[in-house]
């Protein structure tokens, strides 16, 4: 089908005007992506530097002293509670003042120096599962490194034997920071939210304004006016995909190892998907109310099946497979393959395919159901 280039040109343009003139939408533009990635940036990460673990000493003797010593000594936790009964744990659970309470209980020096097992109990709060599996694992980190001391106290006598030595070493996110698995996630949420708000509300204000009859008497064909219409919200993507980049880069310190073109190659594939997503929304709705909440609608499933937060892997058998239908999948693996690994197509080309794949079918379905709907 023949497109008059002129005529996109000026739909481009008036789009622009109209953008960048109304007052509600230059926030979202400009200051909601910088909130977005300081508030993701800092708020979702999975680092625990401050533990809160509440005592209870009934052995009081000086193995128990080493204990408390131990945690005490170690800077992630952090002594805000001495018990003396049972009965005060639960209230400081309830009101979640501590976040372990390490109870040593009577007889552990007795048990020890006899050459037995003594118990300590760790209790955790709960309520936050992945939060307190940590908790627990840096607690018995610590009591393991309490135990070699208390061994080498009992028989100091020097044991050589053979042992197997792990020599660990992290690639590409050498301190597991989460900010550097969370952060690129981040760039990719503000393009897909940003392009899929902006696409569906902006036909629907044509239709509220009573302007698309207008356009549709003018020379404009149905593809000049898609066109037209979706042009400029993929460079507003494109230059907020750049600028969050560069201020996540700048300001979380966060390594761009691989190729800036790949990665701009693969933000025009995801636009595909999402303004394909945006123009069919527009098409449905009648007002911009019920196109924010139907955007919101897909956006939670997109977020939620991404692997975003949750391993994709760890969902049940037919939830991953549903998962293949979500571009956001494939965009994360490649944005996060760019920005940590340093990889690019010869890895990637999988997660390039499907998204072309996915983009041709969502933007090409969403253009012949609005054109229908124009005509």
């Amino acid at each position: 089908m023949k497109v008059d280039l002129i005529r996109i040109r000026e739909l481009v343009r008036k789009e622009f005007i109209q953008l960048f003139r109304d007052r509600k939408i230059r926030p979202i533009l400009i200051v909601a992506p910088f909130i977005q990635i300081l508030v993701f940036g800092y708020v979702v990460n999975y680092d625990i530097r401050d533990i809160r673990i509440a005592v209870l000493d009934q052995a009081q003797t000086r193995e128990s002293r080493l204990i408390i010593d131990g945690f005490r000594g170690n800077k992630i936790f952090r002594i805000t509670h001495h018990l003396s009964h049972d009965r005060e744990i639960e209230p400081l659970m309830i009101r979640g003042k501590v976040d372990l309470v390490l109870k040593i209980g009577p007889g552990l020096s007795e048990r020890v120096r006899g050459g037995n097992t003594a118990a300590v109990q760790i209790l955790a709060d709960g309520s936050m599962s992945n939060m307190a599996s940590i908790r627990v694992f840096y607690a018995v980190t610590v009591l393991r490194s309490i135990n070699t001391t208390l061994l080498h106290e009992l028989h100091p006598q020097v044991i050589h034997y053979g042992r197997v030595d792990p020599r660990i070493r992290t690639w590409y996110n050498p301190n597991l920071d989460s900010q550097y698995f969370f952060v690129p996630g981040i760039v990719a949420i503000i393009i897909m939210i940003i392009s899929l708000l902006l696409t569906s509300i902006a036909i629907i204000k044509e239709k509220e304004a009573g302007t698309m009859e207008q356009l549709i008497v003018t020379p404009l064909t149905p593809l000049e006016f898609i066109l037209g219409k979706t042009i400029p919200y993929i460079l507003v993507a494109l230059v907020q995909m750049a600028v969050v980049t560069a201020f996540a880069v700048w300001w979380f310190d966060l390594p761009l190892e691989g190729s800036i073109p790949a990665l701009f190659a693969a933000s025009c594939l995801f636009l595909l998907s999402t303004l394909g997503i945006g123009l069919f929304i527009s098409a449905v709705s009648s007002t911009q109310q019920q196109a924010v909440m139907t955007t919101f609608f897909f956006l939670l499933p997109f977020f939620m099946l991404s692997g975003f937060v949750f391993p994709i892997a760890n969902m049940p058998e037919f939830v991953q497979w549903l998962t293949y239908l979500n571009p956001m999948r494939f965009f994360l693996v490649i944005i996060r393959g760019i920005f940590l690994k340093g990889v690019g197509l010869e890895v990637l080309w999988p997660q390039y395919m499907a998204l072309l794949l996915l983009g041709a079918v969502v933007f090409s379905g969403a253009i012949g159901f609005f054109r229908k709907r124009l005509d």
